[in-house]
């Protein structure tokens, strides 16, 4: 099955983890291959104590992306030089380079040994920026046996994913505190 995790509220990722958690206690091996972050999230620290039954990989994250005409000027200038924005398409190529070489070395080592559960977290938001093409997730989607349960998280999460998703549910933004300005806390969103 192919579940996509998705929408503009909180929990996409910890919904993943929660799953991975409950895959591991089933005696599954889980593959956990986090798009756009790097080592620095503090969920990371418990899923590596699980191998080698958890795999955890990330594609690093040198920088926070942005397209043209996405952020207001308040939202750039609370950025500042945090982001990098780039024209629609356009993507900076030094980050889809890096992503791709990431990629390519994760998806070998996935069909060498296919685990019972692969989380694919925030691809939906590289697939959305043009950090990865639709055609390498499509190949690594094909080329996985039906054993493997797939999850993809991420805002925005593409069409043609949610059309051949099994399951999809969307977080729903009503409330958050982000609004307030609190920033990121340790433990509970990094």
């Amino acid at each position: 099955m192919l579940q996509v995790y998705t929408g503009k509220g909180k929990g996409k990722t910890t919904a993943a983890i929660g799953l991975a958690i409950r895959s591991l206690g089933a005696g599954h091996r889980v593959f956990f291959l986090q798009f756009m972050k790097s080592l620095a999230y503090s969920e990371q620290s418990v899923l590596k104590k699980f191998a080698p039954q958890l795999v955890l990989r990330t594609t690093g994250k040198p920088f926070f992306v942005a397209a043209e005409g996405m952020l207001s000027e308040a939202e750039k200038a609370q950025w500042g030089d945090n982001v990098v924005i780039f024209p629609p398409g356009q993507p900076p190529v030094d980050y889809v380079a890096m992503i791709d070489e990431e990629f390519k070395v994760a998806e070998e080592e996935i069909l060498a040994s296919p685990p019972e559960l692969l989380v694919l977290d925030e691809v939906n938001v590289a697939l959305f920026f043009g950090l990865i093409k639709q055609e390498a997730i499509e190949g690594l989607l094909q080329a996985l046996p039906e054993t493997t349960e797939v999850v993809c998280t991420g805002r925005n999460a593409p069409q043609w994913l949610l059309d051949r998703a099994d399951l999809v549910t969307e977080m729903k933004e009503i409330r958050h505190y982000y609004t307030k300005g609190i920033e990121a806390r340790k433990g509970i969103e990094n």
